[in-house]
């Protein structure tokens, strides 16, 4: 394999918001406002995807969409999803500002690969709207990257390739093997795979664990380690190349990819 020369973060759940959790109670919200309870694995499931998207891969859930029929005596429409993505908006906007702490390890671990020339490309299932807001915060408590792509203006977010070859050319990387791709999600996890890049999963603070920092310190270890295997073989089974548990084992991880 080339040098490693760029590493690709995903945002929320990867680098800030330990859990992920300003999109999952705005989800669970909307959904509630249209007289539907969704469960928190029913929310997190599709993390990582464009967010309109998102609300589409929940109300085609079939025990949602059957919840759905049940109420309406009909099937969701464009109208329901463009209505309820209005509601996303509104309410994430008016939080969005309070996830933006940069997760345990995050600041060091990127100080540490800028150290030896590596860049810091990202992606993220948040529009540039949002992210105009995230990055700036996350920037003011210490945690910045050298380019952001959104998926606004390209075919497709999360899952597809695309915002990674923008970072590629973007950051001028002239080959997929000189990226990694890091992410909390199973979205993530196939974006990389998709981009045919090296692709790493993280497990704490993780979408896929879903779980505050106060909430996974107060498990024990043997819970901590099944929660951990859990989020792995998760990981795995969506075609990552390797699973961390935390994101300061990256440096050495790549240490050992350079071997």
């Amino acid at each position: 394999m080339n040098k490693i020369t760029c590493i690709i973060m995903d945002w929320a759940g990867t680098a800030v918001d330990y859990g992920c959790f300003a999109p999952l109670h705005t989800f669970l919200r909307i959904f509630r406002e249209k007289g539907i309870e969704i469960t928190y694995r029913q929310a997190r499931e599709p993390m990582g995807l464009l967010k309109i998207d998102h609300i589409k891969a929940i109300l085609s859930m079939p025990e949602v969409n059957s919840k759905f029929r049940e109420l309406y005596k009909r099937d969701w429409n464009q109208e329901d999803v463009q209505e309820m993505y209005r509601s996303f908006e509104k309410h994430l906007f008016a939080s969005l500002r309070d996830f933006t702490d940069p997760i345990p390890g995050v600041i060091e671990t990127m100080e540490i690969l800028r150290n030896r020339g590596i860049r810091i490309g990202s992606t993220t299932g948040y529009t540039q709207a949002m992210m105009d807001v995230v990055r700036p915060e996350a920037a003011r408590k210490g945690y910045t990257v050298d380019n952001l792509v959104t998926p606004d203006h390209l075919p497709a977010g999360h899952p597809a390739p695309y915002m990674i070859y923008r970072n590629m050319i973007e950051l001028a990387i002239p080959s997929v093997d000189q990226v990694i791709k890091v992410g909390d999600t199973v979205a993530d996890i196939r974006e990389g795979v998709n981009a045919k890049v090296h692709t790493l999963g993280i497990i704490v603070g993780s979408n896929e664990m879903g779980l505050t920092q106060a909430e996974y310190n107060q498990l024990s270890d043997a819970e901590k380690e099944e929660r951990i295997k859990e989020v792995r073989e998760r990981m795995l089974q969506a075609g990552a190349d390797a699973v961390l548990n935390t994101i300061s084992e990256l440096p050495a991880y790549i240490d050992q990819l350079s071997l």
